[in-house]
């Protein structure tokens, strides 16, 4: 197997690659003349990254999930054995002619055999919560959980280790402030989804330190075709475009779209620097001005906007209505917060430079999102 031995070079992720001779080559220019090392390098390493993958065992947690099965569909075309963790949602999976290991992250031995024999580890699992509720589970899931992941892939040798956090993981200081990788991580708990994403961000730079190979992903609000489970972002799509929601709010929050977030994941195994973050954001658009957008589309109607404060009132009617349907509620106070103070400027330099990140325009986003919903029922 020329270039590429994963499984005979402990500790190393990769040995002698076409890229590392071309990094090699373009530093020393001064004995090559004629030839174009950057126009080299950047055609060659597509062709590497290809040649990896194919060679890659990776294990996926999450996969179950939008960006998870976009993943493994990508992992898949490109070759890569894939091992994914199962805990109740499997029916996609099963279609994916992929390893299934049946557990959760709060089983380690499940871990274990899940990282057994796999190169790189993409950690996605994880718990939302829009409120204060079900905290432990949260915490459980979001920080013990990841010390669980972070073992076994320290068990089993892995070569590298990709986590996926959230753009809420940072401290929030001004909305019109810049925000970027340099920014401090959440210290309180009074959003538990926000602060266990932190926890969880800290867990694995402490594994860094100490010898794990491990890359940290931040996206925003991820949406996209391939929702085969309905995230709450894409329920939120379907029912502006379907005419069912009957106000909202102000605010906004920067959207990207999952495919674009799984090709800068991929490029991460081979470009993701260890112990370092990557925002991978895209566009920041109101919700109304997002309604506009699906409205061209769709011919649908837009919502009335009401003012955040008077959202705020209704949210226990949002809360009762919601224990009876069974159904996340529409509005929660702790949404209407992450809403009104969304940051609206969001740098994704870092991961243009590093991971080749490449966001696509919003409104293309949308459009794909809703053919790929028609072409698979979810509207008529």
């Amino acid at each position: 197997m020329p270039w590429h031995f994963p499984t005979l070079c402990p500790g190393v992720l990769y040995r002698v690659t076409p890229r590392r001779v071309l990094k090699s080559l373009r530093s020393s220019k001064s004995f090559w003349t004629g030839i174009s090392f950057d126009y080299l390098y950047k055609k060659f390493s597509f062709i590497t990254l290809h040649f990896i993958h194919f060679v890659m065992k990776v294990a996926v947690t999450g996969a179950s999930g939008h960006i998870g099965n976009c993943l493994v569909q990508e992992l898949k075309k490109q070759g890569a054995g894939i091992k994914v963790l199962v805990h109740n949602f499997r029916s996609i999976l099963d279609e994916m002619d992929v390893e299934l290991i049946q557990g959760n992250l709060l089983e380690p031995e499940s871990l274990i055999k899940l990282c057994d024999g796999v190169d790189v580890v993409f950690h996605l699992a994880a718990q939302i919560a829009i409120e204060n509720t079900s905290s432990e589970h949260v915490y459980e899931t979001n920080v013990t959980g990841t010390k669980n992941i972070i073992k076994a892939a320290n068990y089993s040798r892995v070569r590298k280790f990709i986590h996926f956090s959230s753009i809420h993981a940072f401290q929030i200081e001004s909305p019109d402030q810049m925000l970027d990788e340099s920014r401090s991580l959440v210290e309180t708990n009074k959003a538990i989804y926000e602060f266990t994403k932190a926890e969880g961000e800290r867990e694995v730079m402490k594994a860094a330190k100490e010898g794990l190979n491990a890359v940290i992903l931040n996206p925003t609000a991820v949406i996209g075709p391939f929702d085969y489970r309905g995230s709450l972002l894409g329920q939120a799509l379907l029912k502006i475009y379907q005419n069912k929601l009957p106000f909202l709010v102000s605010g906004g929050y920067n959207w990207v779209d999952v495919r674009d977030v799984v090709s800068a994941s991929i490029n991460a195994i081979d470009s993701g620097r260890k112990g370092e973050n990557y925002i991978l954001s895209g566009e920041f658009c109101t919700l109304q001005e997002l309604s506009v957008m699906i409205s061209k589309i769709s011919c649908c109607k837009i919502p009335v906007i009401v003012p955040v404060a008077l959202a705020r009132l209704a949210c226990p009617f949002f809360k009762v209505l919601s224990s009876v349907t069974n159904k996340q509620p529409l509005y929660t106070y702790q949404s209407l917060d992450i809403l009104v103070n969304s940051p609206s400027n969001i740098s994704n330099a870092k991961a243009r430079n590093e991971l080749r990140y490449e966001p696509r325009p919003l409104e293309q986003t949308l459009r794909d999102t809703f053919d790929w919903y028609k072409e698979n029922n979810f509207i008529n």
